[in-house]
Parts: structure tokens; sequence; C-alpha cells
């Protein structure tokens, strides 16, 4: 942790969290409600609303990758979150205007691409000002905590006012991320006369040009997502279809890892203070495999919720150290954000063969699971691989 954390202040107590709620409810309006307002309010065909969300993903990716590493080479973190505010709005302004799909997604690429930024700049601008790690991940868990509320809020506001409702909804958060977005520059602006010193490289980081080495270990996070989202995509088709049981089941399920998941974040976080991230990340992988493992066997309702705890414990640290151990070993730490949101990005394209893998005749549906928690383990191997890597390219370079 940088030494002069102390002398950087992040503002009023409540700003950061209200700056993460507000970025949380943002991307949980919008997320599950783009595919019904591109249907609604352009008449687009299904094949035609998935080639469009797939340009504004890939356009999205691009964005997450050379954004936040132009925002590394000035320090504009903040600049950059308020860019992405004002472009929310122009986004909505613009979605509501046209209408015909081609300039629909012309809008989500060029404008909707550096506006989902938004989280990603917030937590570059906590790395940057000296956050404490338990911060970094209690600011992940209020977004967690507004993805509880953020979907079926979306499908209030749709029922009672149509897709524009949603629209309007963005237009309001954005107004209020503009105003917490300009008290943290202010209060940056006034915390100290010159330019804050870059933040000191922490002594888990990876010595300057180890690119191997930081390969592995974003691939290894790309498994551990990869996995996360094949078991929480296929959860409610495994509990109906090799379980047996009714579908509210898988609902009751998801419902608990949800609830178990803000407070595993805390503890994590909390641990992650005075516990070497990668550690912390090695237990997390551990108790993910459990979990993942322990679905291959389950078959009952009691054991399936008991299962829920390894893994909220386990997303928690993959989630949230993950993402602060990603700010300690990739230099910028716009670049190491943005590569950890990829990650999951990533993971979730990886977890269609994954689930595919249960057509299969020798493994079936418990089977996907057996592959999750094996690749889990495979990533957990890479990371301390690359560690050894890394200090090897240091020694060589010393002598």
């Amino acid at each position: 942790m940088p030494a002069d954390a102390s002398r950087r202040p992040l503002g009023p107590r409540l700003l950061v969290p209200s700056a993460a709620l507000l970025w949380g409810l943002h991307f949980s309006l919008l997320s599950p409600a783009l595919a019904l307002i591109l249907a609604t309010l352009y008449d687009a065909s299904t094949a035609d609303i998935g080639w469009s969300l797939a340009i504004y993903n890939t356009g999205g990716f691009i964005a997450s990758i050379v954004l936040p590493a132009w925002a590394d080479r000035h320090r504009t973190y903040l600049q950059m979150l308020m860019a992405a505010a004002v472009l929310t709005i122009a986004l909505a302004a613009a979605l509501a205007a046209v209408s015909t799909l081609p300039p629909a997604t012309v809008a989500l690429v060029v404008l909707g691409g550096p506006a989902g930024l938004g989280t990603t700049m917030l937590f570059a601008h906590l790395r940057d000002a000296g956050a404490a790690t338990s911060t970094i991940v209690d600011t992940r868990a209020i977004i967690s905590a507004a993805w509880m509320g953020g979907p079926p809020l979306a499908t209030a506001i749709i029922g009672w006012t149509g897709p524009l409702g949603v629209l309007l909804a963005l237009v309001v958060i954005a107004l209020a991320n503009i105003a917490t977005t300009a008290v943290m520059m202010r209060g940056r602006r006034t915390g100290t006369a010159d330019a804050p010193p870059a933040p000191a490289r922490s002594p888990q980081g990876l010595p300057p040009g180890s690119r191997f080495a930081t390969v592995l270990i974003i691939g290894a996070f790309v498994l551990f997502q990869a996995t996360n989202a094949t078991a929480m995509t296929f959860m409610a088709l495994y509990v109906t279809g090799e379980l047996g049981m009714d579908v509210l089941w898988a609902g009751i399920v998801l419902g608990v890892a949800a609830a178990l998941e803000v407070p595993a974040l805390m503890l994590i976080g909390r641990l992650g203070d005075r516990i070497p991230h990668l550690t912390l990340v090695a237990v997390g992988a551990v108790l993910a495999a459990v979990y993942y493992l322990g679905l291959a066997i389950v078959d009952g309702p009691v054991l399936l919720l008991v299962l829920q705890i390894p893994n909220a414990l386990g997303f928690a640290a993959i989630s949230g150290i993950g993402l602060a151990l990603f700010q300690d070993l990739i230099p910028g730490a716009g670049m190491s954000t943005g590569l950890f949101m990829n990650a999951r990005r990533v993971g979730a394209v990886l977890s269609g063969p994954i689930i595919a893998a249960g057509a299969l005749p020798p493994l079936g549906e418990r089977g996907v699971f057996v592959i999750c928690g094996v690749l889990t383990l495979a990533g957990l191997a890479l990371i301390p691989l690359a560690k050894r890597l890394a200090a090897r390219r240091a020694e060589a370079a010393e002598a």
C-alpha cells in the first residue's frame, strides 16, 4: 500500500460509497434493460439485437484497454469519471432521438463504450489516492448491493413508463454522478497544492517488464471468471434438469448467493488489509473449487444452500481481493483495473464451451462443474508460477 496514503484523503466519508452506489445502479439498470430497449424502440429482431450487442461489447472491450492506458499516462481518473457521466447523458439522448438500430448501435459504441468505464475509473481513482484494500473491496460490495436492486427496478420502470423511462433514469443517475465527481475533483484540488505523488509500487508487485508473468495472472483470472459465469448461467438448468427440483429453488439459490456476497466482500476486505492478497486469492480459489466439486455431487436443496457459503467467500476473494491484486501486480491504476474488468468479459465468452461440454456423453451436466473445479485449480497454479517467473527475470536483470 502506498506509504503516503494517509496524506491523500478520499473526501467526505459517504462520497465514495455514494459514487459506487450510483455507478452500480447505472449498470444494473442498463445491462438487463438494453436488449428490451433495442427491441421496443427500434423493432429489432433477436438476431439484430445479438449483433448489435456483440458490436457494442467489442467497442467496450477496446475502450476499456485504450482509455485507461491514456488515463494512466495523464493521471486523469476523475476527469475520465466525469466524462463517463456526461457521455451517459449523451447516450440516453441519442438512443431516444434515433429511430433505427444502426445509428443506435453507433451511439452505443461511440458513447456507450467510454461511458461504461465509470466503475473502472472509480477504482483507478481509489488506487491512485492510496485507498486501503478494505475501502476498495467495500466499494465493490456496494456495487454488488446495487445489482440486487437494479434489475427489479429496471423492470418496474419499463412496466410503468416504457423503455424511455430507463433512459430518463440513467440521465438522473448521471447528473448525480456528475455532482459526486465534481466534489471529488474539488477535494483533490484543495487537498494538496501540488499534483499528488505517484502511488508507490506494492511490495507484492511484479518487477517492471514481467509481461509473460502478467499474462499468466490475467489468464488465471479469466479461468476464475469463466467458471463463475458458468455456474451462475447453468444453475437454473442444472437444478431443474439434473437435480429434478422446482425452478423456484434455482431462484432461491441465486438469491442466497447474492445475499451472502455483500457481507463476504466486507469480511474479505478487512482481511485484505492484514493478509497478503495472493494468499487470500489462493484461499478463494480453493473455496471456489470446493463449491464447484460440491455441485457435482449434490443431490438435494440442503447441501445446495450450504455450498453457497464457500461460493460467496470464494467469489469475494476472487472478485474483491482479485481487483486489489491486479492493482498490486500490474502497473497503472487504470490499466490494471481495466484488465481485471475485461477478464470477466472474456471469461463469460469461455463459459459457453464449458456449458456445451455437458452435452458430451462421458461428462453430462455434473461434469460441467467438475470441469469448473479443475479449471479453477489450474488458474490457482498459474499465479505462483507467474511470481516465480517474475522473480527469475528480476534476478537475471540484476546479474
